[in-house]
C-alpha cells in the first residue's frame, strides 16, 4: 500500500492540476511532499521500532498513514494537500522499516533469502500497479470524487490492515537488546535540512526563473550533507547511535547497492512523472489510458521481480548491470516512439515491456542481495538505509528529471503535443544516462 501510494498519485496529478489550479512545482510537491518525510523519517522510524517495538509503532504508522489518507481524498486547496501527503509520508517512514525488521528477525537462512525476495516483489508489483489503478480511479469518478478516490481507497484498506495486524504480528520482545538504543535528533535534524535545500531549489527554481537564492540553497545542501556525515562518523566513534551506522555503510557492497538502488528509483520515478503530464496534457489521453499505457511495464516488472532467483546461476552476477542497459535503451525508446506527438503505437508498448524488465533486474537483485548479507543485529540499520535510498532516489527523481520536462516544455511555447514530445525526449535522454551510470558503476567496481 505504501510503494502504491507513491506512484497512484502520478496519473492523478493532471486532474488535481486542473481542479486546484495548481502550478507545476505544486504538482511536484504533491509527489514529492511524500517523498520527503518518509525519507528523512525512514531510519528513525526503524529506530523508534528497536526502541518501542516493531509491532507497536508499525500498527501507529499504518493508523498514521490511514488517517492522513482520509485527509488528503478531503483536501480544498493545494497547500492542505502537499502538508497532508507529508504526513502521510510520516506514517510510511514508522511502518514500513517495521516490515523489514520483522523479516529480518523471524527468517534466517534461505527461508529469510526468500522471505526478502518476496518483499522487494511485492514493493516492485505495487510501485508499478500504482499507475494502472491510479488511472482506473480517477476515471470512474464514483460519487463524483474524481482524483481524490485515489486517497480515499486506502482507508477501509489501512482499517483492515489496522485489524489484521493486532491479530497476526509477532508480539515484541521487551528485553530485545536494541531498546538500549538512543534517537539521533542532531542527525535528523541535518539530513532533513539537507535534503530540504536540494529538493525545494530544484521544484522551485524552474518555476521562479532561477533566483539567487535557489543556488545558495543547492550549494548548502552540499555543505550540510558534509557536515551529516562528519557528525555520524563522530558519534559512531564516541559509542552512539548514529542514524545512518558507518559500519553498514562500510559492509561489502552496500555502497554499490545504494548507488544502484537510488539511480533506479530515479529513473523510476522521473519517467512516470513526465510520461503522465506527456500522455495527459500533451496528447489529451483520459487517466484511464495513461494508466493502462503502464500496463506492460507494470506486468513484466513483477514478473520479472518474483522469478529472477531462479535464473541460471551463471547469469546473476551480469543481472543488475544488463537490467540497467536494458533500461537505458528502453527509456530511450519510450521518448523515440512518442516523438513527433504521436501516441507511439507497438513501439511504445515494446519499450515499456523492456523498461519492466530492465528496471526489475536492476532493482530487486540489488535490495534483496543487500540485504540477505547483513547481520541480524544490523538489521534495522540496513533496512532504514536501503529504503531511504528508495525514496531518496524517487524524490530526486521527481524533483530532477520533472524540472527539466517542465522547462523543457515552457521554452518550448506549453503542452501542445509536439512540443510536449520534443520536452519528453530531451528527458528520457537524460534519464538513459543516468540508467547508463547504473551500469556503469558496477563494472568499475567489479574491477576494483
Amino acid at each position: 500500500m505504501a510503494a502504491l501510494d507513491v506512484f497512484i498519485v502520478n496519473v492523478a496529478v493532471p486532474t488535481i492540476g486542473s481542479e486546484l489550479h495548481a502550478s507545476g512545482a505544486q504538482l511536484q510537491l504533491v509527489v514529492a511532499g511524500y517523498a520527503i518525510t518518509y525519507s528523512v523519517l525512514l531510519i528513525t522510524g526503524a529506530r523508534l521500532g528497536d526502541l518501542l517495538g516493531h509491532r507497536r509503532v508499525h500498527l501507529a504508522g499504518l493508523a498514521l498513514f490511514t488517517a492522513a489518507s482520509l485527509v488528503c481524498g478531503l483536501a480544498q486547496g493545494t497547500g492542505e494537500l502537499i502538508a497532508f501527503r507529508m504526513a502521510q509520508g510520516a506514517g510510511s517512514a514508522l511502518m514500513i522499516p517495521q516490515v523489514l525488521s520483522l523479516l529480518q528477525r523471524n527468517f534466517t537462512g534461505e527461508a529469510r533469502a526468500r522471505a526478502l525476495g518476496a518483499y522487494s516483489a511485492v514493493l516492485a508489483v505495487g510501485a508499478a500497479a500504482g499507475q494502472v489503478l491510479g488511472g482506473v480511479l480517477v476515471d470512474a469518478d464514483l460519487f463524483g470524487t474524481g482524483w481524490r478516490l485515489v486517497f480515499l481507497v486506502n482507508v477501509p484498506v489501512g482499517a483492515v490492515l489496522l485489524a489484521l495486524g493486532t491479530r497476526a504480528l509477532p508480539r515484541d520482545d521487551r528485553a530485545a537488546p536494541e531498546r538500549t538504543r538512543r534517537l539521533d535528533l542532531p542527525g535528523l535534524v541535518l539530513l532533513g535540512a539537507a535534503v530540504s535545500l536540494l529538493t525545494v531549489p530544484l521544484v522551485l527554481g524552474q518555476e521562479e526563473d532561477w533566483p539567487l537564492w535557489s543556488w545558495l540553497c543547492l550549494g548548502s545542501a552540499a555543505v550540510v550533507f558534509g557536515l551529516f556525515c562528519g557528525y555520524e562518523s563522530w558519534l559512531a566513534r564516541r559509542g552512539g547511535a548514529p542514524l545512518i551506522a558507518p559500519k553498514v555503510v562500510r559492509h561489502p557492497g552496500m555502497g554499490l547497492a545504494v548507488l544502484r538502488i537510488g539511480a533506479a528509483m530515479a529513473v523510476n520515478a522521473g519517467l512516470l512523472f513526465a510520461l503522465t503530464l506527456h500522455l495527459q496534457e500533451g496528447l489529451g489521453d483520459s487517466a484511464l489510458r495513461a494508466g493502462l499505457t503502464f500496463a506492460p511495464a507494470a506486468v513484466v516488472f513483477g514478473a520479472v521481480g518474483l522469478t529472477w532467483r531462479g535464473w541460471p546461476a551463471a547469469w546473476q552476477r551480469a543481472l543488475v548491470p544488463a537490467g540497467f542497459l536494458l533500461t537505458a535503451a528502453a527509456v530511450a525508446g519510450v521518448g523515440l516512439a512518442l516523438h513527433g506527438g504521436g501516441g507511439g503505437g507497438a513501439g511504445l508498448y515494446a519499450a515499456l515491456t523492456a523498461l519492466g524488465a530492465g528496471l526489475a533486474l536492476a532493482f530487486s537483485p540489488s535490495f534483496t542481495g543487500a540485504l540477505a548479507t547483513v547481520r541480524p543485529q544490523d538489521a534495522a540499520d540496513a533496512a532504514g538505509l536501503l529504503a531511504t535510498v528508495v525514496q531518496l532516489g524517487q524524490l530526486i527523481g521527481v524533483a530532477t528529471f520533472g524540472t527539466l520536462f517542465l522547462n523543457r516544455l515552457e521554452s518550448l511555447g506549453g503542452p501542445q503535443a509536439y512540443t510536449s514530445s520534443d520536452a519528453f525526449l530531451a528527458c528520457t535522454y537524460a534519464l538513459a544516462a543516468t540508467a547508463a551510470l547504473g551500469a556503469v558503476s558496477g563494472l568499475v567496481r567489479r574491477r576494483r
